[in-house]
């Protein structure tokens, strides 16, 4: 959640700033603001709503500086006003501040400012650490050292950066937040910025440093210096594969379009190198890494979950226990040991409620597994191993293209443990699943080159409720489905398993709602059944189907996807979900790439 931008020693401070704002604004889009150092004092120019008002409030007034600090809000405490907006100063306005997380007792720290004498202006958690930096620098402190105390007195989780009138230096600290730095060392000059993202510097350097849990760092035009709790510690600056040109949205209106339509890449980027011979070889996991392994937990969110749901099938298949579960509600639901293997699965490998589940699972002695599109990311560095699932940079706020690559990954490791693990059965039809694994970015292709996704959007627009169903693989699918749905068109939507309809469900089925029926995979036909009786319900019905199914009469229209095997068949019947979600919502008017009250990476519990 939120966006921080900084850099340091920049030619043109304010425009890279509103650049990082503008690769970041995923993350956030309630408010925006920046601050920059111009030789007068700190210039401060923060507005309600988008980057673009932000820019236009700006226009005429653009402050002058090579170094400075910017934000973009996704609301915790307090409405996205002016006001609440970032960055923060101090009642001296000698000091300014952005942060991402919460701060969990800022209701004692404000009092106990307000006590002093301190002015409060807005609702925010964030003002109450400019203050506690002014408070102990009218103390004597220096700005490094008021700082440090400022971030001991704080609870909860932060990534924060700092600017002092009279100084070109920018402060950081970083806990369960997200924070890293780039260095730009390609000019006579080296410039450095400090962001919530890779993606809001990528325009200038490809060049990254990661910061940990309790590190706190000084930047200047001089270079970086980095400590911890127990003295100056060296974090390696790694190249990210990444480019500007992959976070951009290309020839595409949205970058949800664009990721949909470059699943097959993203796929091709997983898979590539970890099938070869009719076998799984994943280098991350030599044979035997999983030995005496009994029982495997995946915890997730959102669409992550979703995919956790796929993969645990697939692991129950196989025969092994697996269980999913939702990261928030990851407390003392089935006894975790040593033999138990954990699996966090997680786009950005930031989510709070992830790292949460994590956590617990590894102080009951779990071995833990990170899935994850993001390296070094924070669930990356503290999981015992890591499975990258290589699908590129995500920017559409509602996942998609990642979504496939996480099934896709976890179906590869669900070979790797069925081989591993005495309990273990690996599939009598490996050689020819996995070649149609392989085989799945060319049949998404297809699939993208004749989808009739718009067509049955403009169709069913202004109904009442749509509802997805789905059995076993097609299930999480479906719930799936609903939640793209849901997320970017704002109308009613929900995902059941088909099987279910009869047992409460069917209660919502009325001539104004419109069913989505999953009839791939090995339990078609009983969706399709389950599909009539909503049918005689006066619903409409669209069929989900493979080329070759005859769906008669039962369905008002149908989307058909390329035959391969039926365990793979519900990703295709996701990517037309996908594009009925997509098309729906362009319809409909919505900010498709930035979904009302929503933000990419949620990054507080």
């Amino acid at each position: 959640m939120c966006g921080i931008i900084a850099c340091i020693g920049s030619d043109d401070a304010v425009g890279e700033l509103l650049t990082g704002l503008e690769n970041l604004e995923y993350r956030g889009y309630d408010s925006a603001g920046i601050a920059v150092q111009n030789g007068h004092g700190i210039a401060v120019r923060k507005k309600a709503g988008k980057i673009s008002e932000l820019k236009g409030a700006i226009a005429a007034d653009v402050p002058d500086g090579s170094v400075g600090i910017g934000h973009t809000r996704w609301s915790t405490h307090g409405p996205p006003t002016d006001e609440n907006a970032h960055p923060h100063t101090s009642q001296s306005e000698g000091v300014a501040v952005v942060h991402n997380g919460i701060i969990e007792n800022y209701e004692v720290v404000r009092s106990r400012l307000m006590e002093e004498g301190y002015v409060f202006t807005s609702e925010t958690d964030t003002e109450v650490i400019p203050h506690l930096i002014d408070h102990y620098m009218d103390q004597g402190d220096d700005v490094e050292t008021a700082f440090e105390r400022a971030i001991d007195d704080l609870d909860g989780s932060y990534a924060v950066a700092l600017m002092v009138d009279g100084t070109d230096t920018v402060y950081a600290a970083r806990q369960d937040s997200p924070l890293v730095v780039g260095v730009d060392d390609s000019g006579p000059e080296t410039r450095y910025y400090l962001a919530s993202d890779v993606p809001a510097f990528l325009e200038f350097t490809d060049r990254v440093m990661y910061l940990e849990d309790g590190d706190v760092a000084r930047v200047t035009t001089d270079g970086i210096d980095v400590h911890d709790a127990d003295g100056p510690v060296q974090r390696p600056i790694e190249t990210v594969e990444w480019n500007a040109e992959e976070t951009g949205k290309g020839q595409y209106e949205h970058y949800m379009l664009k990721e949909i339509h470059t699943q097959p890449e993203a796929l091709r980027g997983t898979l590539s190198g970890r099938i070869e011979d009719g076998d799984v070889t994943l280098e991350e996991f030599p044979e035997g890494t999983f030995e005496g392994i009994e029982q495997v937990h995946l915890v997730a969110c959102g669409t992550s979950f979703h995919a956790a749901k796929c993969g645990a099938r697939q692991l129950v298949r196989a025969g092994i226990p697996a269980s999913t579960f939702r990261a928030s509600e990851y407390h003392d639901l089935q006894p975790v040991d040593e033999r138990t293997l954990v699996v966090a699965v997680t786009q950005s490998g930031e989510t709070a409620d992830t790292l949460s589940a994590l956590r617990r699972a590894e102080e009951a002695g779990a071995s833990t597994v990170a899935l994850t599109n993001v390296v070094g990311s924070t669930v990356s560095r503290e999981a015992d191993d890591t499975l990258y699932i290589r699908a590129g940079p995500e920017i559409g706020v509602a996942a998609t293209k990642t979504f496939t690559s996480q099934v896709a990954a976890l179906t590869l490791l669900t070979h790797r443990l069925a081989a591993d693990l005495e309990r273990g059965t690996v599939r009598e039809d490996a050689a020819e699943f996995l070649a149609e694994l392989e085989a799945l970015p060319d049949r998404i292709e297809d699939l993208l080159g004749r989808t009739r996704a718009s067509d049955v959007s403009e169709s069913n627009m202004g109904r009442d409720a749509y509802f997805f169903i789905g059995r076993d693989f097609e299930y999480p699918v479906a719930l799936e489905g609903a939640l793209k749905f849901k997320e970017i068109t704002y109308e009613h939507a929900e995902g059941f398993a088909s099987g279910e309809l009869k047992h409460g469900p069917l209660a919502l089925v009325t001539p104004d709602a419109t069913i989505f029926a999953l009839l791939t995979g090995d339990r078609g036909e009983e969706t399709r059944k389950n599909a009539e009786e909503a049918r005689t319900r006066g619903a409409r019905v669209i069929a989900v189907a493979p080329e070759g199914m005859d769906v008669g009469e039962m369905a008002d229209d149908v989307l058909r996807v390329p035959d391969t095997h039926p365990d793979l068949a519900g990703l295709l019947a996701n990517v037309q979900l996908q594009l009925v979600s997509y098309h729906t919502a362009y319809g409909l008017g919505r900010e498709i790439d930035k979904p009302r009250n929503l933000a990419k990476s949620v990054t507080v519990e």
